[in-house]
């Protein structure tokens, strides 16, 4: 195998809550701080952060002015805010992130989509919640947090409550005790 070459080997989802099918979020640092619930999704063509975590990094002052529409999977649309650059640092290795703003809520505070996947040149495998990106010396490896996306994509099982019944029976007894 070369030396360049990224694998992943099966006992390395060993840990991991299996049967799944939890996206891959992880942590990220943008201005030294820990950003949390960072959906990786190579399904995505762009980059995307919240409003309210620029506002929280005190950033608000560098977002340029460039609205554009976002679609999403159900045709819902989303008019972005602006961009930012963002120095986003995984695993010590940093790169300048292009980010559309939105001020929309979403589960998650950012989403890297397939522009920074590409340019870490990142190979994010959900089945063993990790990604994987070559460095000068060696191969990153970073580990989603399961947790976190079995808590923000969890899926809330609700069970209808009964129908009274309108059998013919109970409805002829109904007018019988009436009489």
């Amino acid at each position: 195998m070369p030396e360049d070459a990224l694998s992943f080997y099966e006992e390395e989802a060993k840990g991991i809550s299996q049967l799944h099918n939890d996206a891959l979020v992880i942590s990220i640092l943008l201005n030294k701080i820990q950003v949390e619930r960072v959906l990786v999704d190579p399904g995505s063509l762009a980059n995307i952060i919240r409003m309210r975590v620029i506002e929280q990094l005190g950033m608000q002052d560098q977002i340029i002015l460039a609205s554009q529409i976002l679609n999403g999977f159900n045709i819902a649309s989303e008019t972005t805010k602006g961009e930012i650059i963002l120095p986003v640092n995984v695993a010590g290795t940093i790169h300048d992130t292009k980010f559309h703003v939105i001020k929309g809520d979403m589960r998650y505070n950012a989403l890297l989509g397939r522009p920074w996947i590409h340019n870490m040149r990142a190979v994010p495998l959900t089945f063993h919640q990790m990604m994987k990106f070559p460095i000068e010396d060696g191969v990153k490896t970073v580990y989603g947090e399961q947790y976190a996306a079995k808590e923000m994509f969890a899926v809330e099982e609700v069970s209808p409550a009964p129908i009274p019944s309108t059998s013919e029976k109970s409805g002829t007894k109904d007018k019988q005790a009436a009489k």
